[in-house]
């Protein structure tokens, strides 16, 4: 047990560790960035990425999640070679098909997407970057699945400290604007392809199998509309739902999607440890499955999560205006409202990650379009209703709503298949702890007029008070603060804690970033 969780937290932090250093860099240069491209501009990058994550999503099929379940029941070198080879001449043949269509209809596109011209070649450039894009998983996969972490971090950091860097040539530079944004991410994914050769050579082969795809599909399917349904959740295709429903002018309105985005590229900040998470998450609980207390330990995992996750969202929320203060410029200001929504909607979007692996294990994965399709609906419906009276916080509170309906929803299919007893009480204690102290960091302190003393005082009134009333709600149980300790030493020095440590506080007694053009941060596994 002790060795399972010491992979999975090692992995956890060697994998955010190439995000969290370049997003450092990214944070830091923010202000550079806002001084070169107008609200109009990030709004315009906002409907490109919305471009680029449904387009992401169409052209992986859904296989990529196929091909790391079925690299599990792989027991040959051969069998993984046709696995991958089979998945890799699909996805060229159908996908290059579907990219020429695509460029086709580019002006189209355009005209619809923007409502201002000029920007067909940008729609173009970033429609081959993600088909180029979309071969990446196959090696990433494998090197989680072989828990090459370090490796997997380190390709994470240079892809993304690159597109910076060359983002930062070609916007702050040479003030190529929203052109350069998409051009230093084209740039860097042709060269990135060059670096994964070594690690594409070993698994594609000139073989085809038909059973093995129809596998794949199969199994990967029904994520495609489950995939496309989470982008119209998330605040990804927010920016169209504004563009549609906003009564203002084209270019009113891609400044408040402008604005509204840089909010939720704050809040998705938090994304930073739940991608991390969810890349160590995966293998561990696929390896887990069999092991006779595998849903203890999923419960307590389950439990200590969230806990983090709270800590930051909460954490986040306090210092949200004081963040947009000291990071941009007055006319960017009212993104701070839209921050701790958006880190809500993550929390709750780590919820849905929890506690649905149930589906994946049982290979119940038709049920994840459904719980999807239906939140999907929630958000748009809640959408239309609140924009046009909220504005930017319209789709802020819509992103809360949807994810509290997947989340909901993705529990209730996961424990008909596959039961786990949560620890209701204790995460009950967490929930009321975390909105206690963002409520008193950000509404009752007195007004703190320089926004670095308010990033101090609020974050530490939260980073302090929610491990207080955790402990004095009763969270923690007898002696489970030093079996903590124990086992962060242990873990922090490579040597096993005392007996009957680790599973104590793990198992309980139970019988889950939109890249605004303002960092470099891309995911390595596009």
């Amino acid at each position: 047990m002790f060795q399972k969780l010491k992979t999975l937290f090692t992995n956890l932090t060697i994998y955010g560790m190439g995000d969290v250093a370049t997003s450092i860099v990214s944070f830091l240069l923010l202000p550079i960035f806002v001084r070169f491209l107008s609200k109009v501009d990030y709004g315009i990058w906002a409907l490109l990425l919305m471009v680029e994550l449904v387009a992401k999503i169409v052209f992986r099929w859904g296989i990529d999640a196929s091909f790391m379940r079925l690299y599990y029941d792989c027991e040959t070198h051969g069998a993984r070679q046709r696995l991958a080879s089979t998945i890799f001449f699909f996805l060229f043949a159908v996908n290059g098909g579907l990219l020429v269509a695509a460029l086709l209809s580019a002006p189209w596109m355009s005209d619809r997407l923007f409502g201002v011209p000029g920007q067909t070649p940008v729609l173009e450039i970033v429609l081959v970057n993600t088909f180029i894009g979309g071969f990446f998983f196959i090696p990433f996969h494998v090197l989680r699945i072989k828990q090459k972490a370090r490796t997997f971090s380190g390709l994470t950091f240079f892809r993304s400290a690159s597109t910076l860097i060359v983002r930062l040539v070609l916007v702050v530079g040479l003030h190529y604007g929203v052109l350069g944004l998409a051009l230093a991410d084209l740039v860097v994914t042709l060269a990135f392809t060059f670096m994964l050769m070594r690690w594409f050579a070993p698994l594609i082969r000139p073989v085809f199998s038909r059973p093995v795809l129809a596998e794949a599909l199969r199994f990967g399917l029904p994520r495609v509309p489950h995939g496309v349904a989470q982008q119209v959740i998330g605040p990804g295709t927010d920016s169209y739902l504004l563009r549609l429903l906003l009564r203002e002018p084209h270019a009113a309105a891609l400044a408040d999607i402008g604005v509204y985005s840089i909010g939720a590229s704050f809040g998705l900040g938090l994304k930073l440890f739940l991608s991390a998470f969810e890349y160590a998450w995966a293998p561990f609980y696929f390896e887990t499955m069999g092991q006779p207390d595998a849903k203890r330990t999923f419960s307590g995992m389950t439990t200590y999560s969230l806990a983090v996750l709270v800590l930051l969202a909460a954490g986040l929320s306090a210092v949200s205006g004081d963040l947009v203060r000291l990071m941009t410029r007055p006319d960017f200001y009212a993104a701070s409202r839209v921050i701790p929504w958006i880190a809500m909607g993550v929390t709750l979007q780590g919820v849905y990650l929890l506690t649905s692996i149930g589906l994946n294990i049982t290979k119940h994965t038709e049920y994840y379009p459904v719980a999807a399709g239906v939140a999907a609906a929630v958000n748009v419906g809640a959408n239309v209703v609140l924009i046009p009276r909220l504005g930017i916080l319209g789709p802020a509170w819509s992103n809360v709503i949807s994810y509290a309906v997947l989340a909901g929803l993705s529990l209730c299919f996961s424990q008909r298949f596959y039961p786990i007893r949560y620890e209701r009480a204790r995460l009950a204690k967490v929930a009321g702890s975390g909105l206690a102290c963002y409520f008193v960091a950000a509404h009752l302190l007195p007004p703190i007029h320089s926004a670095i003393a308010g990033l101090l005082v609020r974050g530490t009134v939260v980073a302090v008070g929610l491990p207080l009333l955790l402990a004095l709600t009763g969270f923690f149980r007898a002696g489970e603060l030093d079996r903590l300790r124990s086992t962060t030493a242990a873990l922090r020095f490579g040597r096993a804690p005392k007996p009957g440590t680790v599973t104590a506080h793990v198992a309980g007694d139970a019988a889950g970033p939109i890249d605004t053009g303002l960092t470099g941060r891309t995911n390595v596994g596009d």
